[in-house]
């Protein structure tokens, strides 16, 4: 890279990664009670982090230990240099379906691989502040957002309720199982129940400890005090394990769990480059759209660039540490924020906590039943899921409302970025058309005999066609003049509908006056190289003043 190039791209880093916001404490100082209450807020993330992240290792076809440790780094790197403090990160279902089909074909070095490289491109985008795009993403979108991702995570806490040890590998990932039934069936329903019965009351008995830390805590001390004979997070998995440690995943011979590393080639990367694109694009736009909810919940800014940029770093450096990579995870975001974590500790200490289950809490952690986790899902689905959309849908123009259904239906058929690809591409077409009506023009002619037209509304490719309808070209007199001060030239559809109707009104043997073009449309007359502009603007009111065409030109009188 020269010399200029780079520092180029370290003041870009410098100004996206704002370290004099890092947010350690909340505005109004710091105390022992906070403390306290980011610590157990921690603690009660990481409990619901484990599994999760085993699920989803699952999902992914790789080795459990590979989902905790991705949910470890990334959650301990973005808390650390994030853009919005109390945002949860880790293992995700919207990335674990994408690698499964990497992992069966190729083995879990590649996707480490893929993770990385997955990484720097999100660094990149960070570096050239594209998280500033989420602005696009409309209201009705994001409401369809939450309402599918709510839905999502409660059909994912529906594999908690088959018998452990009865699902097989597909070839794309864990599935298949048999359900429970009859009186463990039973047994589960009544302590998820319990479970969020707690949760909700907790807070109007006391607020010394976060709900579903009580929750948690208190179904498990039941369970494990009676014996009962219900599925626990052992069941799903063992989470004991070491300190992640380096691992290069490039090169040749055997790596981790017996599968063959990547070669650091140009066919290494024609094969995970696609993965590394889908699997970036996905984890920016839940996290960015993530990192919005939080914002609207905590009242506190953020940086979607420095998210980006953090993003990157964690998904580059767990893939070097055997880690399958992660994003914010809206559902332990959730969790945080309503058990009280405001500031960076609460994620740090779930990332930490997290790790002393992995290397000596990991005896006790199995034990919690299954149930009270799923409880704890239960209730933030309860609370993501935006119950005023339905009103809402009433409301609102159809078009909006029929975006928040289709997100919502994509989000859980699909995938979330499909969905919200598919939600901004659907609103941007309806805003385009009603645009596209709005084009008209006022007329009426002068005392000389010229016909002024007026026109209103903007003119581009979506209008371009109802532009050319509102002239009759046969029928006005020798000399018309186009006001464009109410309307704007957008594109080159609407350049090429204003030479349109310059060749009719020349080839009916009449003067064509354009008036009231701004510095912006006589740039873009002047770039398409259509007709020449000889003509001064005016720079305080931003006016092409008056332009006359005879034969296909356009020139200043």
């Amino acid at each position: 890279m020269p010399r200029t190039a780079f520092l180029r791209f370290t003041q870009n880093l410098t100004e996206n990664l704002d370290v004099t916001d890092l947010r350690w404490m909340p505005q109004d100082g710091f105390s022992l009670g906070r403390l306290r209450i980011e610590l157990l807020s921690g603690l009660t993330v990481a409990l619901a982090l484990v599994p999760e992240a085993v699920a989803f290792a699952f999902v992914a076809g790789v080795h459990p230990l590979v989902g905790l440790y991705a949910a470890f780094l990334v959650g301990l790197i973005t808390a650390l240099i994030g853009g919005r403090p109390g945002m949860i990160s880790g293992a995700t279902g919207a990335l674990a379906v994408v690698m499964v089909a990497l992992v069966a074909q190729h083995g879990v070095e590649y996707l480490f691989a893929t993770v990385v490289l997955m990484g720097l491109i999100q660094v990149f985008a960070g570096v050239m502040q594209w998280g500033k795009f989420i602005r696009l993403v409309p209201h009705p979108v994001m409401l369809g957002f939450v309402n599918g991702l709510a839905i999502v995570i409660f059909l994912a806490q529906l594999s908690q309720f088959k018998v452990p040890g009865t699902m097989v590998d597909t070839g794309h990932g864990m599935g298949g199982g048999e359900w429970l039934s009859g009186q463990p069936l039973y047994l589960m329903l009544a302590l998820v129940a319990a479970t969020m019965a707690i949760i909700w009351a907790t807070p109007k008995v006391t607020r010394l400890i976060p709900a579903p830390l009580a929750g948690i805590g208190i179904v498990a001390v039941i369970v494990i005090a009676t014996g009962m004979n219900v599925p626990r997070v052992g069941d799903l998995a063992s989470i004991e394990g070491g300190f992640p440690a380096f691992h290069n995943p490039f090169g040749d011979g055997v790596g981790l769990y017996g599968t063959a590393l990547a070669p650091f080639t140009l066919e290494t990367l024609y094969i995970i480059a696609p993965y590394a694109v889908i699997l970036a694009a996905i984890g920016l736009i839940e996290s960015l759209l993530t990192l919005n909810l939080v914002g609207d919940m905590t009242g506190t800014r953020g940086g979607a660039s420095q998210e980006c940029i953090a993003q990157g770093v964690a998904n580059t450096v767990t893939g070097f540490f055997g880690g399958m990579g992660g994003c914010a995870m809206i559902g332990q975001s959730m969790i945080n924020v309503k058990s009280g974590g405001r500031t960076r500790v609460a994620g740090i200490a779930a990332a930490v906590f997290l790790l002393l289950f992995i290397l000596v809490g990991a005896p006790l952690i199995e034990q919690i039943p299954l149930a009270a986790l799923v409880g704890v899902m239960f209730m933030v689905v309860i609370g993501t899921f935006a119950w005023n959309s339905f009103g809402i849908l009433r409301k609102v123009p159809l078009m909006d409302a029929f975006v928040i259904l289709l997100v919502t239906v994509v989000t859980v058929l699909e995938d979330l970025a499909v969905a919200v690809v598919v939600g901004v591409i659907v609103s941007a077409l309806a805003y385009a058309w009603n645009n596209a009506r709005r084009i008209h023009a006022k007329t009426y002619v002068t005392p000389e005999g010229a016909k002024v037209y007026q026109v209103q509304g903007p003119l581009f490719f979506g209008s371009a066609e109802g532009f050319a309808e509102l002239f009759d070209v046969y029928a006005d007199p020798s000399r018309v003049i186009v006001d464009f001060a109410d309307s704007r030239v957008v594109d080159q559809s609407a350049l090429q509908a204003i030479e349109a109707m310059a060749v009719k009104y020349e080839a009916a043997g009449k003067v064509l006056e354009l008036r009231h073009l701004s510095r912006d449309c006589h740039r873009l007359l002047t770039k398409a190289g259509h007709l020449v502009v000889d003509s001064d603007d005016d720079p305080e009111y931003q006016l092409a003043v008056n332009y006359q065409v005879r034969t296909g030109i356009l020139g200043g009188h």
